[in-house]
């Protein structure tokens, strides 16, 4: 009989019929000994000559037990009725595994030399003359930003591995920037708001817990100090060294119990706490003490939503349920501008595309807080990225705003996230506003003070769209066409993850190419956190026949994790044909959601839209349908409305389409409209402003 010791945890093994079990105490704990059925497997291992070999090892596979072979070649093992297979090994041959039969009690093996090679490829990425992968520094980005979205813990136990992360802040700190986001076991640096690098810092206390759930950070002198959601009083952290992962407790516990916290500091040093993530109860603000951060002043209800008069606070996907929840009021974030306290917060539920940033305006930052009447602020409800809702507001090195926001995806889960960037300010008449036009093309990086009314897009067009695509392999339902449909939600997925898998694209003709996303998904990913073999490998080719091939980008010894990788070229590039091949993949199988492709198609702009067309819901006029007539050569199409005819500050893109039907606005205000049309070759002149009351 054998005997097999395993801990006490593991009782719930699966055992044969005829075990037996009994208890043995040990040091610790007590053990729990299943004592089996054996049999005994007998064989003979042989090299490819028939010459016996001796001292070969006959391991059962996953299993402790083992036995070597005798002079004769000879060896005798036993095993239980859960062993299922047998495994030789020898120096200088390859390693056999062969399976246990319950009739067959004989096993011989022939042993071969072994000669591959088992290590890694090693690779060194090759400069080309579009791409240096040792000096690449951009002069723009595209959302989604490209950081090393966390494989989310808490969904270990229902098998989803899918990355997320929400709720972002930006914070400007000594010449650099700092992006804080939920869930991430730390945080981003970034010199010029495109690359960011990962600082871990864990703030964890259960395993699938994390302090950092929707963090507030504010700077006070050289110190930074950050606090997390919390209903059970988590501790107040700070910093003065943040590059080094390391934070200090200011104070044990944050007294309030406030989820979605916001730190304003005020420029009379006076410090506040903003909170509230609720469908039923309003934005709350206190007065906190800086030294010991405890509340100063009693705790005020600022405002709630109002979804019936502002349509775009409803639930639904589209504003348009009304049954399943009350909208969320949540993601509370303070910007003052001119002597006016701005406090923006988001609506109405973080897994819909309509999910978005409003403001109320004050003299005084405990209020009272007055309605902007352009809101919401932050609006992006179509393109390729969708959402722009529980953000905040901040100044890059030139005085310019930003507002960095969460974006929808919710597809292998609700809570599936990313984060998106957008140029924002105050117009002339002290008008928050975020530019979402162009939100998910290439932007410029800031190098100086700009005009974010007029935004910072690089006027790089999409050529990618509904493009002829093929690749290596398709697994199921996941095929090739998905990756080209400017759709987040739905992806291409290769049938394994190795090296060698492809995917291509026909540009339909010889075109300038600017930049390239590629934007992955984790198709059949098994990874739960961060990990420092999560990284993506690969190398694109540019053809103008599809025949012969030239390198266009090689990240063969990439060892970051990009997502979202953007590539913005060294010099533009004439190409039809383009292919993207593996070399690594993160987790799962090779898999994109979209292979992005920028730049500018030969010929003159598409023609204005001359025909557009708003009618508003008599009966709900937070609804209106808009239609318009659509132009040869175009592939999508930016809306633009606002409540003056010079404020027309939101824009919703569409693709392959001649109307929408927008569910967003505000009861008893009149608004204007606008459209222009987008093709490869630009985007036309905007139409004239249609009124409706």
């Amino acid at each position: 009989m054998k005997k097999t010791g395993t801990i006490i945890m593991a009782m719930a093994m699966v055992m044969s019929i005829n075990s037996q079990t009994k208890i043995v105490k040990g040091q610790i704990s007590e053990y729990n000994i299943s004592v089996e059925k054996t049999r005994q497997i007998t064989g003979i291992v042989t090299d490819d000559s028939g010459k016996p070999i001796t001292s070969v090892r006959v391991m059962i596979k996953d299993g402790v037990g083992s036995g070597i072979t005798n002079l004769m070649g000879k060896y005798s093992i036993e095993v239980g009725s859960n062993d299922k297979s047998l495994v030789f090994y020898y120096p200088g041959m390859s390693i056999v595994e062969m399976p246990i039969s319950l009739t067959n009690l004989t096993l011989n093996c022939v042993l071969k030399k072994d000669t591959s090679d088992h290590s890694l490829p090693k690779h060194t990425a090759q400069k080309t003359t579009w791409y240096d992968p040792n000096n690449d520094h951009p002069g723009s980005f595209c959302n989604p930003l490209n950081i090393d979205y966390n494989f989310e813990p808490y969904n270990q136990a229902n098998k989803i591995s899918c990355r997320s992360t929400a709720d972002p802040l930006i914070v400007p700190y000594k010449g650099e920037y700092y992006l804080f986001s939920t869930n991430q076991d730390g945080f981003y640096v970034s010199k010029d708001l495109s690359k960011w690098k990962y600082v871990f810092s864990g703030f964890q206390r259960k395993p699938t817990d994390d302090d950092q759930c929707a963090p507030a950070v504010v700077v006070l002198g050289d110190t930074i100090i950050m606090i997390g959601s919390t209903y059970k009083q988590l501790p107040v952290w700070y910093t003065v060294k943040p590059k080094e992962g390391r934070w200090k407790r200011l104070t044990e516990t944050a007294i309030l119990p406030h989820w979605d916290p916001d730190l304003f500091l005020d420029d009379d040093g006076k410090l506040y706490l903003y909170y509230g993530s609720s469908n039923e109860f309003p934005i709350k603000v206190v007065e906190y003490d800086r030294s010991t951060f405890r509340p100063k002043t009693i705790v005020h209800d600022l405002f709630g939503l109002e979804p019936d008069k502002h349509g775009w606070e409803r639930f639904g996907m589209n504003n348009d349920d009304s049954l399943s929840l009350k909208p969320f009021i949540e993601g509370a974030f303070m910007t003052k501008h001119l002597n006016r306290y701005y406090l923006q917060y988001g609506a109405p539920g973080t897994e819909f595309k309509v999910y978005a940033d409003g403001v109320y305006v004050a003299d005084n930052p405990l209020g009272p807080f007055v309605y902007q009447q352009h809101n919401p602020f932050s609006y992006k409800p179509g393109g390729f990225v969708l959402g722009a809702g529980h953000g905040g507001t901040f100044k890059d090195n030139f005085d310019n705003y930003w507002h960095i926001a969460t974006c929808m995806l919710s597809l292998r889960e609700t809570f599936e996230r990313r984060i998106g960037l957008y140029p924002a300010g105050f117009d002339k008449d002290g008008v928050m506003y975020s530019n979402t036009a162009f939100g998910d093309y290439p932007v410029s990086i800031p190098q100086g003070t700009e005009d974010h009314l007029k935004g910072n897009f690089k006027d790089w067009m999409l050529l990618s769209l509904n493009k002829k695509v093929w690749a290596s392999s398709s697994d199921s339902i996941y095929t090739p066409e998905k990756a080209a449909d400017e759709n987040m939600r739905t992806y291409w997925a290769a049938k394994t993850g190795l090296a060698g898998e492809w995917f291509a694209m026909d540009l339909g003709a010889t075109e300038e190419v600017n930049a390239i996303q590629l934007n992955y998904y984790e198709h059949k990913a098994n990874q739960f956190g961060k990990a420092m073999d999560i990284y993506h490998q690969y190398k694109i080719y540019s053809s103008t026949d599809g025949k012969s091939w030239d390198l266009l980008v090689d990240k063969s010894d990439n060892d970051q994790d990009v997502p979202h990788d953007y590539i913005e070229l060294i010099q533009p590039l004439q190409t039809r044909y383009l292919k993207i091949e593996n070399i690594h993949t993160a987790s799962g199988n090779f898999a994109l959601m979209d292979l992005r492709v920028f730049g500018k198609a030969n010929g003159i702009p598409p023609k204005t839209v001359d025909m557009l067309t708003i009618n508003r819901n008599k009966t709900d006029n937070r609804n209106v349908n808009i239609s318009w007539k659509t132009q040869p050569d175009a592939y999508g199409y930016n809306i633009y409305f606002g409540t003056k005819a010079d404020k027309l500050y939101s824009c919703i893109t569409v693709y392959n389409d001649s109307s929408y039907y927008l569910r967003g606005l505000d009861k008893g205000v009149s608004y204007y409209f606008c459209i222009e049309t987008l093709g490869e070759t630009g985007v036309s002149n905007k139409s004239k402003i249609v009124f409706v009351k």
